[in-house]
């Protein structure tokens, strides 16, 4: 009898416990990703580890003039056609936004200064063949209102990275990138997030010596600035739409162009300082949306654009202008879970290593129909801080809780408010 209710107790607790806490009583599982407490260190080599898987391919090939013929050309509809015109484009900018902090850092002799070296001098060939005529991979400026986007992207991350990416270039291929860049004048694009495009590149060829429209700089500017509706969050264009937009281009970018405009004298520093102010206020939205167990809300337009939601969190950190309440280590954590669930396993790429449609998977229908293969390069806008040393507070302090990770342990949780400006 004894023997018949133990095996009617075990029946109940197999039906009734899960599975996890049965194993757990006869071994210790190596906890998950969720539980795992890391250093900082380990930390900064899983993001560069992750951050070259994403890149690499984009890199190496460009550098190698096999772009066009090894990336893969993907979108919704399953028709490539036109978008052989720019998706190659799109795919150099925004990788190497996302990437140009890390590059711009000192050589050294870690195995992650090998790395480095290594990745910036590809991406240097890369940039000379992309404007050389003779070139296989030579990026189209000329066709289509798409490449004004991804221009942008090209000299944001010119803009971050001006010693390691331009200053090296050789002036024949520096005269060529803006001319490339006054190309694009001929085309215009949506009455939205585009106008910071137009903005940042016109900024950019001020910035190099370039004679600028100060026309499109002046509206970009003024427009931009009247679409501010508070708290941190800009409309994306007359109307606002609630997307990732704000981190994306809209906070991001501004402050890159009115940066790059106030160096010029064509704007003022209080300019950049509000601008700059709500972008941070952004960034704490950002942190907030990473739920305690690293994943976050796929919402809006252009969710295949991944850890891009980010970007303002990550510029943030990057400039350590994160709020006193807001720890660079509970940036690190929550980012650091973010990325190891998204881009860990290979269910957001192919088997040759390249992003794939979708948001965490390959999900074809989750895309925009403006959105290729090229479009989800921006996925690297997520690891800025990679450009703080490894001995930067972001990386040696002790891990930390974010938000919301705090808030759901019932820990002591700081009250939330608005800013007025």
């Amino acid at each position: 009898m004894k023997r018949l209710n133990y095996l009617i107790l075990l029946l109940i607790a197999v039906m009734i416990l899960p599975a996890s806490s049965l194993q757990a009583k006869g071994k210790k599982d190596k906890p998950s990703k969720e539980q795992q407490v890391t250093t900082g260190a380990e930390d900064r080599a899983t993001w560069v580890k992750l951050m070259w898987k994403i890149s690499y391919p984009v890199v190496h090939n460009l550098a190698e003039g096999t772009l066009r013929r090894n990336m893969p050309i993907e979108t919704r509809s399953g028709n490539t056609r036109g978008y052989d015109e720019v998706t190659y484009l799109e795919a150099v900018g925004r990788t190497l936004a996302g990437v140009a902090p890390w590059l711009a850092l000192p050589d050294d002799d870690t195995e992650e200064g090998k790395l480095r070296k290594q990745m910036r001098e590809e991406v240097l060939k890369g940039l000379k063949n992309a404007v050389d005529p003779n070139s296989p991979d030579k990026l189209n400026f000329t066709k289509q209102p798409q490449p004004i986007v991804d221009a942008a992207y090209l000299v944001h991350a010119f803009l971050r990275a001006p010693k390691a990416l331009w200053e090296p270039l050789d002036d024949t291929t520096k005269q060529r990138y803006i001319e490339s860049l006054k190309a694009l004048r001929n085309r215009t694009g949506a009455y939205n997030n585009w106008l910071i495009f137009t903005g940042l590149n016109e900024s950019f060829i001020n910035w190099a010596g370039g004679e600028c429209d100060p026309f499109r700089l002046k509206i970009a500017k003024n427009k931009i600035r009247e679409w501010y509706v508070g708290d941190g969050w800009y409309s994306d264009g007359p109307k606002f739409s609630m997307d990732y937009y704000n981190a994306y281009v809209l906070n991001p970018m501004y402050v890159a162009m009115l940066e790059t405009l106030a160096a010029k004298k064509r704007a003022s520093q209080k300019e950049v300082d509000e601008a700059l102010q709500r972008m941070i206020r952004h960034s704490e939205f950002c942190e907030r949306i990473i739920g305690p167990d690293g994943t976050y809300p796929a919402f809006g337009r252009s969710v295949t654009y991944r850890t891009a939601a980010f970007q303002s969190l990550a510029d943030v950190a990057l400039r350590e202008k994160l709020p006193a309440h807001v720890t660079p280590a509970q940036v690190r954590c929550a980012l650091t879970a973010v990325h190891r669930n998204m881009y860990e396993g290979n269910q957001n790429f192919d088997k040759n290593g390249w992003l794939v449609l979708g948001f965490n998977g390959h999900q074809p229908e989750a895309a925009d129909g403006y959105t290729s293969t090229g479009s989800l390069y921006m996925a690297t806008l997520s690891f800025l801080p990679l450009g703080l040393p490894a001995d930067n507070p972001f990386w040696t302090d002790a891990p930390a809780d974010w938000t919301t990770k705090k808030a759901w342990k019932g820990e002591n949780l700081p009250k939330d408010y608005k800013v007025e400006y």
